[in-house]
């Protein structure tokens, strides 16, 4: 489907919506249980559906977040680090690692484009809850007194926005010439494995 046929498809659904909240307006006493997106309201949805569509040939989306001094988006802060419910969270692969959904939809994209290259990326570790992170720095100790952990309730993984990735030197290479195309930048000196998700700013 071209783009042109795309937007009229996304019109075609928007009018629908529109109608959906009519009637929701009308029978208030009655609750929708069919959406998708699990409460969302129809304009959330719209929103939903057109960052779908925007991935088109790209890596990312075209969607932007209202983010906090510390490049957090607001919805997701609210939750706290370390304590993101499991429907924000999206799987990555087959795997059993998790991130923020919007980051593992953009790794899991990326991921597959290097493999249509021929560069494997695999991957390690992804969201830790609070307890994780407090096991992890444990056993690796503080990334400022020479470890390799951030201070529980601080670390990008406790967001579900940061995953270490396992990298032979083609796909390291392939990372720094293409991951800031997906959002995901390489921030931590001393682990080139680590790549975070840097969602736009609205």
């Amino acid at each position: 489907m071209g783009i042109e046929g795309v937007q009229g498809r996304i019109t075609d659904i928007q009018s629908r919506i529109l109608a959906l909240q009519t009637q929701q307006a009308a029978s208030t006493a009655t609750k929708s249980s069919t959406s998708t997106t699990a409460g969302a309201s129809g304009s959330q949805f719209a929103s939903y559906l057109n960052d779908a569509v925007a991935t088109q040939n790209t890596g990312t989306t075209n969607k932007t977040y209202n983010l906090n001094s510390k490049g957090i988006p607001t919805d997701l802060a609210a939750y706290g680090n370390g304590k993101i419910p499991a429907n924000a969270l999206g799987k990555v692969g087959d795997t059993n690692h998790k991130l923020w959904a919007p980051a593992a939809e953009s790794l899991n994209k990326m991921i597959a484009d290097a493999k249509k290259e021929g560069v494997t990326i695999g991957i390690t570790d992804s969201y830790r809850s609070y307890d994780e992170q407090v096991d992890v720095a444990r056993r690796k100790g503080l990334y400022s007194q020479g470890g390799l952990a951030a201070k529980p309730g601080t670390s990008e993984h406790g967001w579900g926005m940061a995953t270490d990735l396992d990298l032979n030197s083609k796909a390291q290479a392939w990372m720094r010439k293409h991951a800031d195309e997906y959002g995901f930048v390489e921030n931590v000196p001393r682990e080139p494995w680590h790549w975070a998700y840097k969602p736009k700013s609205a």
